[in-house]
């Protein structure tokens, strides 16, 4: 495995939205290959987000990590992703999950099998955005004969965020990728690769705690991408009081690794 993998850094929804246009445009200034979103209750909106930080910007990926499936129908979520996608191919990942399931009971959309709702709604939304006409009669999702006006010509990956043994094999099995949060130490990324276990090509993007300086940060990106990371999202701190410092060291790591 590549010691080089993409090398990213969360825009923390703690900040507040008007300062994601300064962090994006830095972050890509700087050489960054990712800035990934979170759609934290009651924060900031994940997709809309998302479409501001990439037309603000020119060539750096935007992912979203993750988008919680009971707050979204899928034939809406499936048409929210197909356009962002249209907009700015090959630039926007969508990575979807259970949520914080009590935040989900707060809002009134607690699923009584989060598996379940997961499952169907990743499978339904994957198809979506590959073209098909999708008729399901299941638990949670219910479709009859919807289909995309407007598909993306190239499908962007759809991951699923993943803790458990259960989530990470429904990833592996009806996703195309994962998202690992933290704190997961490199031998756990190397684990949960081998539970989730896909027969697609996967892509697999772990948050990382900053380490240090750069040659630590440098040191830990490459143990991540060693145990199969292709992408190394490094995550400041809530309260994190100088993110464009956090910018620039992530941006040196990346030159580091690639010298």
């Amino acid at each position: 495995m590549s010691t080089v993998p993409r090398i990213g850094i969360v825009f923390r929804p703690q900040l507040p939205p008007e300062r994601l246009q300064a962090f994006v445009r830095t972050a890509e200034q700087a050489g960054l290959d990712d800035v990934w979103l979170w759609e934290d209750c009651f924060l900031e909106g994940g997709v809309s987000a998302a479409t501001a930080a990439l037309a603000w910007t020119d060539s750096i990926r935007v992912g979203v990590g993750l988008l919680p499936v009971p707050l979204r129908n899928p034939a809406l979520a499936a048409m929210e992703i197909a356009t962002v996608a249209r907009l700015f191919p090959g630039r926007f990942v969508p990575a979807a999950g259970h949520g914080v399931l009590e935040w989900m009971a707060q809002i009134g959309a607690g699923a009584e099998s989060p598996m379940t709702l997961l499952r169907e709604w990743v499978t339904a939304v994957r198809a979506l955005l590959h073209a098909e006409t999708v008729t399901v009669a299941g638990r949670y999702v219910n479709l009859d004969r919807v289909a995309l006006d407007w598909p993306p010509a190239s499908a962007p990956p759809l991951l699923v965020g993943a803790r458990g043994p259960k989530t990470l094999a429904l990833a592996g099995a009806f996703a195309d990728g994962l998202v690992l949060d933290m704190p997961l130490t490199a031998a756990g990324v190397a684990a949960a690769i081998q539970t989730a276990a896909a027969q697609r090509p996967q892509e697999v993007v772990v948050y990382v705690g900053f380490t240090g300086g750069v040659d630590e940060v440098a040191a830990t990106i490459g143990e991540y991408a060693a145990a199969g990371a292709t992408t190394v999202v490094l995550q400041p701190d809530g309260d994190e009081p100088d993110v464009e410092a956090r910018i620039a060291l992530a941006a040196a790591a990346r030159t580091r690794l690639r010298a």
